[in-house]
C-alpha cells in the first residue's frame, strides 16, 4: 500500500507541459545506503534515521531547493507532506525516487515561474503605486496559492524592471535584457541532472545530522582534493560561463594555455578534442563543469580546443588550438605576503603580513614521501624567512575568509611560532580526550605576532588563532570567529566497497570535537579577539550559532602548557590607540558607515517598488559615494589608493561585458584595505611598547616549556 501511495503521489507531481523527469543512478540508492550505515555507527552525534530524522531532512530538503520560498507555494507543501516522514524508508529500501519527485516538482516549478515571469514583461509596470517587495523570504510563510505566488514573482519582476530603468536603461532594452535573463534560468534547469538532485537530498540528509557533515559525489570530490593540494592537471585558464559559451575569463602566467599564445582572454570555447585528429565535441550550451571535466586530463596528453575569438561574431571562422596538459599550481589561492609601514611619531615601523586563504595540504604526495608536497605551513615559514631578511618589526597572519582545512596544517603553523608543545585537544564520540601537539624543535618566528580573524575564520583558523591566544603568542585582531569546533574525516566509499574508479563519493563525517589548550572550546562562540573590529556581518544569520542543530558549547580540563606572554598589561593602551585612529581614518569611519547602511537595510527587509522613493533612495547613496569619492581624490593626493564606489547597474555580474567586471575585480583587489591597515597599526604599536629585548620572550618561555 505504501508503494502504491508513494507511486501515485509521484504520478501526480509528475504532470505537467514541463516534467524534467530525473531519475537516480544505478549507483546512488547503495551510495545512500552505504552513508547512512556510516553515519548512523561512526558519527560523532549518533543519530538513528527513523521519522524523526526523516521529518528534518524533508525540511532540509525544501529549503535547499527553495530556501527564499519563490518557487513552492502551501499547496504544493501539503501535496509533498506524506513524504515527510517517509524519506528515512526512501534510503533503508535503496528506493530514492520519492526524493527525485520532490526534485522534480522543483524543477517544473522554476520553469513555470520564469515563463510566468517572461509573460508579465509584455505589458510593463506602473511605479507610481505605493508597493513593496520582501527583500529577503527565508523566514516568511510559504505563499498560501498559486495567486500569493503569482503576485510576488509580479512583484520580483517589478523590482528587476526599476533597477534597470533607474540605470537609465529604456524600456525596449529592459525586456530584452530580463527576457534573455529568465530564459538563461529556465534553460539551466533543463542542464540538470541526477548527480545533482542526490547531492542536495543527500546534503539535506548529512546537514540534517550536523551542519558539516556532507556528502561528495565523485564531482565534488575532484574539486575538494584540488583545493587541498592547490593543483590540477589542465591548460591553466580559468574559465565562465557566459550566455551559451564557456569563456576564458584569465590566462595564468607560465601555463600551457598562455604559453601557446594564441588564447586570449574573452576567448569563447566552443568544442573540446581529447587529441589531434580525433573528433571535437561541441559544448555550446553545457554547463561549465561539463565542459572543465573535458579539458582536464592526463599530464601531457593533448586537448584539442576549438576557439570562437573574442571579437568574432557566432558564424566567423574558429580556430583549432592544441595545448599539451600539465600541473598547475593554483597560486593564487596560495599564502602570500605584503609589508606594511606604519608611521607613529617620526617613527616607522614595518610590519610584514601573510595572507593564508586555507590551510592546504597535498595529502597524497606527502603519504608518497614526495619532498615537495604542498603545504600551508611550509609556504607560510618560507615566507617568514624572506620577512626576516626583509627585517620587518612584526608579523600579522591574515585568516580573513580562510574557513580552514588539514588539521595536521593548523597544528604545525602553530609549531612556527611556539616550541613543543600541545596545540589543540580532541574528545572523539566515546569521551576519549586526545592533545594534538607540535613536535618540532624551535620557531621559525620569534617576534611580535598578530592573527587577523573574521566571522568568515573558521575550524583551523580557530585552532591556530585560539592556541596563539592562549599561549599569549600573538594579539589576535578583528571581529568573533565562526564557532567551528568540529572535526571532519573524508571517507571514501569506494575504498570501503573496493571499487576501484571513482562511483560512490565520499562522506565528510564529523568525529570528534576539538577544544583548546585551556581547555575551552570555539564552539559556537568561536575566538574572542583581544581588539574587536566593527562586525560586518549578521552575527544571528552567520557563523555556527545560526544553526538550530550545532553542537553546544563545553569545556573540559586544561592541557599542561606554559603561556610564552602575557598582553593585558598593554592592551588598555593599544585599544584607547586604536579606538583614537579610527576615529579620524577616513576609510575606516566609510566603512562603518557601510556596515551600519546594510545592517539598517537587513532589519527593514523591505525594499518600496515606488520610482519616485527609490530615485530618492538611490540619489542618497549616490551622494555618500561622490562624497566618499572626493574624499578619496584627495586621499589620493596623499598617496592613498581609491575606495571603489558602488552603483546599481540593474545586472547580473555575467551580463556585463567581460572588461568591465575585470576591471571593477581589479579596483577592488587594488582597493584600500581599512582593516587590515588598522590591524598592521595596532602591530606597529605594540612593537612600540616591547620593552628592549622584549623580541627574545617568546623564544625564552619555549625554552622553558621544553625544559618541563
Amino acid at each position: 500500500m505504501k508503494k502504491k501511495f508513494c507511486c501515485l503521489l509521484l504520478a501526480a507531481l509528475s504532470s505537467s507541459a514541463f516534467a524534467l523527469e530525473l531519475t537516480p543512478l544505478p549507483q546512488q540508492p547503495r551510495a545512500a545506503l552505504i552513508a547512512s550505515e556510516l553515519l548512523s555507527r561512526y558519527h560523532y552525534k549518533t543519530t538513528r534515521l527513523d521519522d524523526a530524522l526523516s521529518a528534518q531532512i524533508f525540511e532540509r530538503y525544501l529549503k535547499a531547493l527553495d530556501g527564499e520560498k519563490h518557487f513552492f507555494d502551501q499547496t504544493d507543501v501539503d501535496r509533498l507532506a506524506p513524504l515527510r516522514t517517509r524519506l528515512d524508508d526512501a534510503i533503508l529500501n535503496e528506493n530514492l525516487a520519492p526524493a527525485f519527485g520532490i526534485f522534480n516538482l522543483y524543477a517544473q516549478r522554476v520553469v513555470e515561474r520564469y515563463t510566468y515571469a517572461r509573460n508579465l514583461l509584455k505589458d510593463g509596470f506602473d511605479f507610481s503605486q505605493q508597493e513593496s517587495l520582501l527583500v529577503s523570504r527565508e523566514k516568511a510563510a510559504w505563499p498560501a496559492s498559486e495567486a500569493e505566488l503569482n503576485d510576488l514573482w509580479r512583484k520580483r519582476v517589478k523590482n528587476d524592471w526599476l533597477r534597470l530603468k533607474l540605470a537609465g536603461k529604456d524600456d525596449k532594452g529592459i525586456v530584452e535584457t530580463l527576457d534573455k535573463r529568465y530564459d538563461a534560468s529556465i534553460r539551466r534547469i533543463g542542464r540538470l541532472k541526477s548527480e545533482d538532485a542526490f547531492q542536495i537530498f543527500m546534503n539535506a540528509y548529512t546537514t540534517a545530522i550536523e551542519p558539516h557533515t556532507n556528502y561528495l559525489g565523485p564531482s565534488a570530490t575532484e574539486n575538494f582534493d584540488i583545493s587541498m593540494r592547490l593543483s590540477l592537471v589542465g591548460i591553466g585558464a580559468v574559465l565562465q560561463e557566459r550566455e551559451e559559451y564557456t569563456t576564458i575569463r584569465e590566462l595564468m602566467a607560465g601555463s600551457p594555455a598562455a604559453n601557446s599564445g594564441q588564447l586570449k582572454v574573452g576567448d569563447r570555447i566552443v568544442g573540446v578534442a581529447q587529441g589531434e585528429g580525433t573528433p571535437i565535441i561541441d559544448v555550446t550550451g553545457w554547463r561549465l563543469d561539463d565542459t572543465v571535466r573535458l579539458i582536464r586530463g592526463e599530464a601531457d596528453s593533448v586537448v584539442v580546443l576549438d576557439i570562437l575569438p573574442a571579437d568574432a561574431g557566432a558564424a566567423e571562422k574558429h580556430k583549432l588550438v592544441p595545448l599539451v596538459r600539465k600541473k598547475i599550481s593554483l597560486e593564487e589561492q596560495a599564502a602570500k605576503k605584503s609589508i606594511i609601514p606604519v608611521s607613529e611619531a617620526g617613527i616607522t615601523r614595518r610590519i610584514g603580513v601573510i595572507a593564508l586563504p586555507s590551510f592546504y595540504q597535498d595529502f597524497t604526495a606527502r603519504q608518497q614521501g614526495e619532498r615537495d608536497f604542498k603545504s600551508a605551513t611550509r609556504d607560510v615559514e618560507r615566507i617568514l624567512n624572506e620577512l626576516k631578511k626583509e627585517k620587518v618589526d612584526s608579523v600579522l597572519i591574515d585568516l580573513r575568509g580562510n574557513g580552514g582545512g588539514s588539521l595536521v596544517e593548523a597544528i604545525e603553523l602553530t609549531g612556527l611560532f611556539i616550541d613543543k608543545g600541545p596545540v589543540v585537544q580532541q574528545r572523539n564520540a566515546s569521551g576519549q580526550i586526545t592533545v594534538e601537539s607540535d613536535s618540532k624543535a624551535g620557531v621559525a618566528w620569534d617576534g611580535p605576532l598578530g592573527v587577523l580573524i573574521n566571522r568568515e575564520s573558521a575550524s583551523a583558523s580557530e585552532i591556530f588563532a585560539a592556541a596563539i591566544q592562549d599561549y599569549g603568542r600573538g594579539l589576535i585582531i578583528g571581529e568573533p570567529s565562526y564557532g567551528k569546533g568540529t572535526v571532519q574525516t573524508m571517507i571514501d566509499i569506494d575504498r570501503i566497497t573496493r571499487h576501484e574508479r571513482p562511483l560512490y563519493g565520499e562522506l565528510k563525517m564529523t568525529v570528534a570535537q576539538f577544544f583548546r589548550i585551556d581547555g575551552g572550546t570555539t564552539q559556537l562562540k568561536g575566538v574572542t579577539p583581544d581588539i574587536a573590529f566593527p562586525l560586518a556581518t549578521d552575527e544571528d544569520n552567520r557563523g555556527e550559532s545560526a544553526f538550530d542543530n550545532a553542537l553546544p558549547w563545553t569545556k573540559i580540563s586544561t592541557a599542561s602548557y606554559v603561556p610564552l606572554g602575557d598582553h593585558k598589561d598593554k592592551l588598555s593602551t593599544l585599544r584607547a590607540r586604536h579606538a583614537a585612529r579610527i576615529k579620524q581614518d577616513k576609510e575606516f569611519v566609510a566603512l562603518q558607515e557601510d556596515i551600519a547602511e546594510i545592517t539598517r537595510l537587513r532589519k527593514e527587509n523591505v525594499i518600496s517598488l515606488n520610482e519616485a522613493e527609490r530615485r530618492k533612495l538611490r540619489d542618497e547613496q549616490e551622494a555618500l559615494t561622490t562624497r566618499r569619492e572626493m574624499r578619496d581624490a584627495a586621499g589620493k593626493a596623499n598617496g592613498r589608493d581609491k575606495r571603489p564606489g558602488f552603483r546599481d547597474d540593474g545586472l547580473q555580474s555575467e551580463e556585463r561585458p567581460l572588461h568591465s567586471e575585470l576591471a571593477e575585480a581589479a579596483e577592488h583587489k587594488n582597493a584600500p584595505d581599512p582593516l587590515l591597515n588598522e590591524a598592521a597599526h595596532i602591530l606597529g604599536d605594540e612593537v612600540g611598547l616591547l620593552k628592549p629585548g622584549a623580541r627574545l620572550a617568546a623564544k625564552t618561555g619555549a625554552r622553558a616549556q621544553l625544559a618541563r
